[in-house]
């Protein structure tokens, strides 16, 4: 593994062990960024199973948005994963951010989220 992907792979475990200790049975938010997608689920770590989904690969999407890999695509796919959680009966969550910082799309996807009626 080179020394850039076990940082990242540090700073993961990282974020996600403070995320179990916060959570208080609430369902994680996970984001995931490539270099042309984004992607987000609702995950109850408890049962080992996703709740909800969302990314910017989704067809109704690709006609509105000119690149999966820019802050206006992460802010729909943030108000489609709170339509879907919200769907599933999922209103709290808690954020679970990875290895990224917490900037550009992946803050972006949050406040839509938020703006979407998720609570985090």
């Amino acid at each position: 593994m080179s020394k850039t992907n076990a940082l990242f792979a540090r700073r993961q475990r990282r974020t996600r062990y403070a995320l179990r200790q916060a959570a208080n049975g609430r369902p994680r938010l996970s984001v995931f960024r490539s270099g042309k997608h984004i992607y987000a689920q609702v995950i109850d770590d408890k049962k080992g199973a996703t709740l909800a989904a969302a990314s910017s690969l989704e067809t109704d999407l690709k006609g509105k948005l000119k690149t999966g890999a820019d802050k206006s695509a992460a802010t729909e796919v943030g108000k489609l994963i709170a339509q879907r959680a919200i769907a599933a009966g999922v209103k709290e969550v808690v954020f679970d951010r990875g290895g990224y910082m917490f900037h550009g799309r992946v803050a972006a996807l949050a406040t839509a989220a938020r703006e979407g009626g998720l609570s985090f």
